[in-house]
Order: C-alpha cells, then sequence, then structure tokens
C-alpha cells in the first residue's frame, strides 16, 4: 500500500474526487432535463452545458443511469403526458406539444413503447380523476416503464 502522500495516492484521490465532479454533472443534465422537458432540448444542448461532448456525455448518463439522455427525457414527457391524458380536457395532440413533442408520431410510438398503449386508448381508458386517488399517487401508480419492458397484455403478474 501507497504511503501517504505517495503519487499512488495521490492519483487515487484526484481519480475519486473528478469521479464525483463527474457525477455532480450527470446530476445537473438529469435536473435540467426533468425542469426543462417541455422545451426543445438534444444531448449536443445538454453536453454543453457541463462542458463534455455529445458521445461523452451519452456513454456517462448510460453508466450512470442506465439509459441513454434521450431515453430519459422521452420518459418524463411521457409520465407529464399521462397525467395530461388522465385529465381528460386536452386532445392528444394538444398533449404531444404541451410536453414538448415536437412530432405527434414519435411522441405516439415511444408513448406506446412505454406505456403499452397508444395514448389515445390511454385517455379514453384513464380519463377522469381516479376514485379518490391523489394525484401524487396516480403518478406513481401509473409511471411508464422503461425500455420496452411493458409486459404482453393478459399476462399475469405472478
Amino acid at each position: 500500500m501507497d504511503a501517504p502522500g505517495t503519487p499512488g495516492q495521490d492519483a487515487d484521490i484526484a481519480t475519486g474526487a473528478q469521479h464525483l465532479q463527474d457525477l455532480a454533472r450527470l446530476r445537473r443534465v438529469r435536473d435540467r432535463i426533468d425542469r426543462e422537458y417541455t422545451r426543445p432540448l438534444d444531448v449536443e444542448a445538454l453536453a454543453r452545458g457541463v462542458h463534455w461532448s455529445a458521445g461523452h456525455l451519452s456513454r456517462a448518463f448510460r453508466r450512470a443511469y442506465g439509459e441513454s439522455p434521450y431515453s430519459y427525457l422521452m420518459t418524463r414527457r411521457v409520465e407529464r403526458a399521462m397525467a395530461l391524458l388522465r385529465r381528460g380536457d386536452m386532445s392528444v395532440t394538444e398533449v404531444c406539444f404541451a410536453v414538448g413533442s415536437s412530432s405527434l408520431g414519435t411522441f405516439t410510438t415511444r408513448f406506446t413503447e412505454l406505456v403499452g398503449v397508444s395514448p389515445g386508448v390511454y385517455r379514453k381508458e384513464h380519463a377522469g380523476p381516479g376514485p379518490g386517488m391523489p394525484p401524487c399517487v396516480a403518478k406513481q401508480v401509473t409511471r411508464p416503464v422503461r425500455n420496452r419492458e411493458v409486459r404482453a397484455a393478459g399476462t399475469p403478474l405472478a
């Protein structure tokens, strides 16, 4: 083992400090996505915000959070869209643009991948208030599943 103050130990300390700085940058990116999900965001803009390349940000984000920044952004948009569709007072197109998507087709595809049904079907099946369910609980219970993990319809859970 290296004695305190030796080059090997100094390198380990520097590596640990860099790792913590990188994690802080990744949290800033994730927080920005959570805050600005309705704005046009792309990986290049997110990377510029933390002084990294888009490729480095994508790799680091995937290692830390298990999905790409784009996938995380779309999941946030779908979560918000689910809440707006449950309200029942907006069309699917209005919801699409309200959550920051610029393409109804891309929005519908991603929504269907995460939720298991199209936004139109979801709206019909879930419109209106839940029976005595507070919005914060409804959000948690209806949270979309990431990375195409939606179970097949009719497949029992147990």
